[in-house]
């Protein structure tokens, strides 16, 4: 199984890999079947550049394979656009004490939460607060442009390197004590103009750590921003955090001011209160995408509401909020017995799959692992085949 270089390899240390790579994939080695399904464009949906396609691997194995894919495969398991990309970048990361060096010498430094390396980097090259990512990804937007703030939020940027240290608030306040700007734009997502607040709290890495409020709070003590920056669905950090379900995350932005005026994120949040006070002057998207997260989020009283003044349960969610499966599909997903048995209460359809990975409700409480959920969906669907 091959892991992943250190930074300042050489080239030839990545063909390597991909002389490996090939020679596992013609020995049907399960590891490189694996890397190719999930790297080389052969393999992944035109759709959803991202989906490997529905296959088995006999089926892949059928695909004509060879060096030049593999390389292929290798550069974007390394986030490049192409083995072109990832070439160009290796001979501007191994030239001696150049920019790009330094940059990824310190962004090692900041995911591995070495302290003392970052430190001295900012001290001898200050300049370094401002500096960018020069990689050109296959992703959207093809730069990303991270500065090295923006790995803190560990996402957006290279997956191999989303990372969490426990020490991560230490470090994010060394780069913004020595002047890194904390609503920095970057290009991710098919935004030009994600920050580190919005990717911080989307992110699961920061959240397993334990680090995710903290950070939102060394953030906003140095001047980002709660309310929305930027456009498109993730702008605002407050429904963004909401979006992904980190809860904790989006208390803590509402504790440092942000604005609960809409009722989608009064239902997030699950203020029932609020909620009402809001529900007469809202928009018919914002009460599409306040079941969306009262579901998600496992509001019950508050699902209740929207149900009961006519909102459908079984349409797909809102761009932005996982906007390919329903609210049933969500509740069951994440456990919520009690919104998923409101919503089949109220007749929410058990057939319905989602446009991604064409499951249904009880799929995914299957893969959830929510086996009352499952067996509740299992035996609710059997009595509508019987009519009862």
């Amino acid at each position: 199984m091959l892991s992943h270089l250190p930074y300042h390899s050489n080239l030839k240390e990545y063909r390597v890999q991909a002389e490996q790579l090939l020679g596992g994939w013609r020995a049907a080695d399960p590891d490189a079947i694996n890397l190719f399904r999930q790297c080389h464009p052969k393999f992944l949906d035109r759709r959803i550049p991202w989906l490997p396609k529905r296959m088995s691997d006999a089926e892949a194995r059928t695909v004509w394979i060879d060096s030049a894919d593999s390389e292929l495969a290798i550069a974007r398991w390394y986030d490049f656009a192409d083995w072109t990309r990832l070439a160009e970048w290796v001979e501007a990361v191994t030239a001696g004490d150049s920019p790009v060096y330094r940059y990824e010498t310190a962004v090692e430094a900041v995911i591995s939460g070495n302290a003392a390396a970052v430190g001295k980097a900012l001290q001898d090259h200050p300049d370094l607060v401002r500096a960018r990512s020069t990689r050109v990804t296959h992703h959207d937007p093809p730069q990303h442009g991270a500065t090295l703030v923006h790995y803190i939020a560990a996402n957006g940027v290279e997956g191999y390197r989303q990372r969490s240290p426990e020490n991560a608030v230490e470090i994010a306040r060394l780069l913004l004590e020595a002047g890194a700007e904390p609503d920095a734009p970057a290009g991710m997502y098919g935004r030009h103009d994600a920050t580190t607040m919005s990717m911080l709290v989307s992110s699961c890495h920061p959240a397993k750590a334990g680090v995710q409020v903290a950070l939102v709070d060394i953030l906003v003590d140095f001047g980002a921003s709660v309310e929305a920056t930027g456009s498109g669905p993730w702008a605002s950090p407050l429904m963004t955090a909401l979006a992904f379900g980190y809860l904790d995350a989006a208390e803590a932005l509402v504790r440092r001011g942000a604005r609960v005026d809409r009722l989608a994120a009064a239902a997030g949040l699950g203020r029932l209160d609020d909620a009402q006070r809001l529900f007469e002057r809202a928009t018919r998207e914002e009460r599409h995408r306040a079941l969306a997260l009262a579901a998600q989020l496992g509001h019950t009283e508050i699902v209740r509401l929207l149900l009961d003044a006519g909102e459908d349960p079984d349409r797909y969610n809102p761009e932005g909020n996982h906007s390919h499966s329903t609210p049933l599909h969500q509740a069951a997903l994440v456990g919520h017995r009690g919104v998923v048995e409101l919503l089949v209460e109220r007749g929410a359809r058990l057939d319905i799959k989602d446009t991604i990975w064409e499951g249904t409700p009880l799929g995914w409480a299957e893969h959830g692992g929510r086996s009352e959920i499952a067996s509740y969906l299992g035996r609710a669907a059997t009595r509508r085949l019987d009519g009862a």
